[in-house]
């Protein structure tokens, strides 16, 4: 039992292996019993029960986090789960275009999305796990990520909407360049077994894997903001994994509800540039001040006002408009 009280990162291995157990129960869950067929369609009423649930989780995991590692540790987890699941708002925008790209019917959605966020678990841990390691040997590289963030959210501010050319997209590219892929959907099959033009049986691609991959690639690039983003608020590795993952965990169940009405949420950009800008900020201020770190009540309270504030103005900027909306294929 010993074993147990090792430390990894840290924090003793219980703590890693009780997290990684509730994910995987989580995910069980999930896939056997509340989607077991398959092939379920999720509608907006139980999208919104499910994103409920999770968040309801992921905001009582800071009662163990209070219970292991105290208030401030707490208020960074609250911070950068608050944070992390803000940021992924591009990212469903991004995944409702690639399903209508491949016209991947809803039918289908969840199985992909569900095999993303098995991706997602393992490639976060090790950017984060690198991202610590970093950070402890260079203690410096935070004020990189201070500006890069910094400069990520004045970008933000000034520049308009990046507009995202899946045709075009040069993953998409390559991927069609190795990979033999179908033309239509094998069902719910990512791979099918098919003659090719000389007769031999070989194993081809469907667009199912092609949108998959797309979906963890697109993760990798938003990946690049969020986890400076979590890096600046804490470098405690456990926090910024725990904080991450269950912020994700929520975000496959909350696309459903949100790719239809994110036409809603067209100012919250601002507001989240306004955030990266402010997160970038605090080294620096908290340097000025004299202070040790920036106080992390104050960074919670902070990080609901400017979230709170572009929530609001947005929904009333958009009240009554249709807007052009990224629907799910059908």
């Amino acid at each position: 039992m010993e074993f147990l009280y090792l430390l990894f990162l840290g924090k003793p291995m219980w703590m890693w292996l009780l997290f990684i157990i509730l994910v995987i129960s989580l995910l069980a869950f999930d896939l056997g019993v509340l989607h077991k067929d398959g092939n379920h369609e999720i509608g907006v009423a139980e999208s919104l029960k499910l994103s409920a649930m999770y968040i309801a989780l992921g905001l009582s995991f800071s009662g163990f986090v209070y219970w292991q590692m105290g208030w401030e540790s707490t208020a960074h987890y609250l911070t950068a789960f608050v944070v992390e699941k803000t940021l992924a708002m591009d990212n469903v925008f991004v995944i409702a275009l690639i399903f209508t790209y491949f016209a991947i019917p809803r039918a289908y959605q969840h199985r992909v999305l569900f095999w993303g966020i098995l991706g997602v678990i393992v490639l976060r841990g090790i950017m984060i796990g690198l991202g610590a390691t970093i950070v402890a040997s260079y203690a410096w590289v935070l004020y990189l990520f201070a500006v890069f963030l910094i400069f990520t959210g004045i970008k933000m501010l000034f520049v308009g909407d990046e507009e995202h050319d899946i045709a075009g997209n040069p993953i998409l590219k390559f991927v069609k360049g190795r990979f033999r892929v179908t033309e239509e959907l094998e069902g719910n099959r990512f791979f099918v077994k098919r003659a090719d033009a000389s007769g031999k049986v070989v194993r081809y691609a469907t667009p199912l894997f092609i949108a998959l991959i797309l979906i963890e690639i697109a993760d990798l690039v938003f990946a690049v903001d969020s986890v400076p983003a979590v890096f600046t608020i804490t470098t405690d590795p456990y926090i910024v994994y725990t904080s991450n993952i269950f912020a994700i965990l929520g975000l496959r169940a909350l696309y459903f509800a949100l790719a239809a009405i994110l036409h809603r949420f067209a100012y919250l950009k601002y507001a989240l540039s306004l955030l990266l800008v402010f997160i970038g900020s605090k080294i620096f201020i908290a340097d000025a001040m004299g202070w040790e770190k920036f106080p992390p009540s104050w960074s919670l309270g902070i990080t609901f006002a400017i979230l709170g504030a572009g929530v609001i103005f947005s929904l009333w900027k958009t009240k009554g408009d249709k807007g052009e909306m990224v629907k799910p294929a059908e």
